[in-house]
């Protein structure tokens, strides 16, 4: 679970809705009473309906169905559905479909990667990095929760993870080396975790007693190899794979016995193809 703000909610509904809907204003059918349905017009992981829901509550539309976040549905499915005004279900539509159609798209991504590395190796972590769109972190991220990938990082506070940005700073390895004791007494829970582009820069820093190793942009071929020279310096270091890694090629990174694979490409996956339906509510009993 993710907690949105109300303060979110209402700015993206805001964003689509800055003063009225002039449409449903000037065709008069603002206060006739309908029903609206979101419908996926494909197989996929559902996400996020909980939040369009709380927009939709937000307009005075009656939820009536809410396929929880998670769900895995067949192509045909309503995933999310409410009553209310036409100006209401009209101010909801197109916030309510761009959360829905761009989250379970992510979501959908998202097992789609773990499945393929569950069929290599299931001990292996997909974890998403932080390389998303500004200002949606919170959506896409609950998105990839969903779709069964955690956080690589959710930001610079919780983790330390050092880049060649860091190092240069610290005249590279050789100052950062009599830094690594400093490091694990200030962090005692966290893990020191280094990114690397060649084998002579893991190497040196396995052997001075870092906790993980993130190789950067490496072939599988050469990771593969790089792996097992690693696991004989310190079988329990922990190694993680990244850089252009994505759906057609994770099955052969998942291969190469790393721990944990980082990518950002669920972030870039197609939003799944979702239908929002209206109709009058001819009975009048709405809400």
């Amino acid at each position: 679970m993710i907690y949105f703000t109300d303060a979110l909610l209402d700015s993206l509904i805001k964003e689509d809705v800055p003063y009225i809907d002039l449409t449903s204003t000037v065709l008069e059918i603002g206060d006739k009473k309908g029903i609206i349905e979101f419908r996926v017009r494909e197989n996929g992981v559902v996400a996020c309906t909980e939040e369009a829901s709380k927009i939709l509550q937000k307009l005075d539309v009656s939820v009536r169905q809410c396929v929880a976040s998670g769900t895995f549905v067949s192509e045909g499915t309503v995933i999310l559905s409410g009553e209310g005004k036409a100006q209401a279900l009209h101010m909801a539509w197109k916030v309510c479909l761009n959360i829905l159609e761009y989250c379970c798209g992510i979501a959908t991504h998202a097992k789609k990667l773990v499945d393929k590395v569950n069929r290599i190796d299931s001990n292996i972590a997909v974890v998403a990095t932080r390389k998303s769109f500004p200002g949606t972190k919170e959506l896409i991220m609950k998105a990839a929760l969903a779709g069964g990938v955690l956080p690589h990082r959710l930001g610079l506070s919780e983790t330390v993870l050092i880049f060649k940005q860091h190092l240069c700073f610290l005249d590279e390895v050789k100052s950062f080396a009599g830094m690594i004791p400093v490091l694990k007494r200030k962090c005692h829970e966290k893990k020191i975790i280094v990114e690397v582009e060649s084998i002579e820069e893991a190497r040196e820093l396995a052997i001075l007693g870092v906790d993980g190793i993130q190789f950067d942009k490496v072939s599988c071929e050469d990771l593969t190899e790089y792996v097992k020279m690693m696991r004989k310096i310190n079988a329990h270091i922990t190694l993680i794979a990244a850089g252009g890694i994505n759906i057609n090629n994770i099955e052969q990174y998942a291969g190469t016995g790393v721990d944990v694979i980082a990518t950002s490409s669920l972030f870039h996956g197609k939003p799944l193809d979702i239908g929002a339906k209206m109709n009058m509510d001819r009975t009048g009993q709405v809400g």
